[in-house]
């Protein structure tokens, strides 16, 4: 019997993001604050058992080597089974905006389809898949704020910020990541380090006691803007337009999406119509959002499981329900 969820995976910004210096395995160390936010995808994913193994993507966008495709063969391959599985993706996150739809749609897959086949992924083994499929991956298994630190792919939890109200600017402006961090000409050793390492600390420490990005976002920083920023004048330039609104406006990730969080609903939707009238940001599209909490991001997802998942009396009365991750099938073993 064929079962079938429909998915919000959500996009995240980079609340700080430093690049210390260049590994000998040819990656970044970094030092970032990963923070899911309300813009979102739609997945819709059907599964039947089958003798063999057919993966089917409905993507009107057709984007090539999709990580949907790769975490479901992943995840086929360690949970033993067969089936035939259809996936249809609706994308509104922006694509090459350092938003991490990608990442989000491939975890999304690693945290649904097991419970769609009745079959358990130890969450270890999940994060060690999500790694191997791109270094963001393993966060939005979780989601919420996080620190994530060598790669990115390591990292830790903190404790939950506000819902506050956000905008995203997407330029559609082509950002490459390798020439990015080329630009950035990081080697193997940094002699400011520990202002580097400093500096982020700082930002953290803000974060935990104010528990507001928007009142921390002042002390933070993003490396790759400078850099980015030296070869995309425009993007600059509408970076400078959305401080003006909001003053600890950053870009995320290596870009070219720009983002800014707000006190109030009012001042967002403000600042929006600031910027629609604006003729630098003509042909851009900004997106009024808010940002998302761990516990909010799990309740989320259990929400959209909730027709397959299963907790015992003994397990309920041991833990609280939004803690017992990732969500299990009724179905299961």
């Amino acid at each position: 019997m064929a079962r079938r969820v429909r998915l919000r995976s959500l996009a995240k910004v980079n609340l700080d993001l430093r690049v210390l210096h260049k590994r000998a395995d040819g990656f970044h160390n970094l030092r970032t604050v990963f923070q899911t936010i309300s813009l979102a995808d739609t997945i819709v994913i059907e599964y039947e058992p089958a003798r063999r193994t057919v993966l089917d993507l409905d993507d009107p966008l057709a984007i090539p080597d999709n990580l949907m495709l790769r975490a479901a063969r992943a995840g086929m391959d360690i949970m033993k089974v067969h089936a035939r599985v259809r996936f249809r993706l609706q994308k509104r996150i922006p694509m090459g905006g350092g938003l991490g739809g990608g990442s989000s749609n491939a975890a999304a897959v690693l945290l649904a389809l097991p419970v769609l086949a009745g079959r358990g992924i130890p969450f270890d083994r999940l994060l060690e898949l999500g790694a191997q499929l791109g270094s963001d991956v393993p966060f939005f298994l979780t989601g919420g704020t996080a620190v994530a630190i060598e790669r990115g792919t390591e990292f830790y939890g903190l404790p939950d910020l506000a819902p506050e109200p956000m905008l995203v600017v997407a330029p559609g402006i082509h950002v490459a990541t390798g020439p990015a961090y080329a630009a950035l000409g990081r080697g193997l050793t940094s002699p400011d380090l520990s202002r580097k390492i400093n500096n982020f600390q700082l930002f953290v420490r803000a974060l935990g006691d104010w528990r507001s990005a928007g009142a921390a976002s002042t002390l933070s920083a993003n490396d790759f803007e400078s850099a980015v920023f030296s070869q995309q004048p425009l993007l600059k330039k509408m970076w400078g337009r959305l401080r003006k609104h909001a003053a600890g406006a950053r870009m995320t990730g290596s870009g070219s999406a720009l983002f800014a969080v707000f006190g109030s609903k009012a001042e967002r939707d403000l600042a929006a119509k600031a910027l629609e009238g604006d003729g630098v940001f003509e042909d851009c599209r900004v997106i009024p959002a808010s940002l998302v909490s761990g516990s909010s991001y799990r309740r989320l997802w259990r929400r959209q499981l909730a027709e397959y998942i299963e907790q015992t009396r003994s397990e309920q009365a041991r833990t609280p329900r939004e803690n017992l991750w990732p969500p299990r099938s009724r179905h299961a073993a």
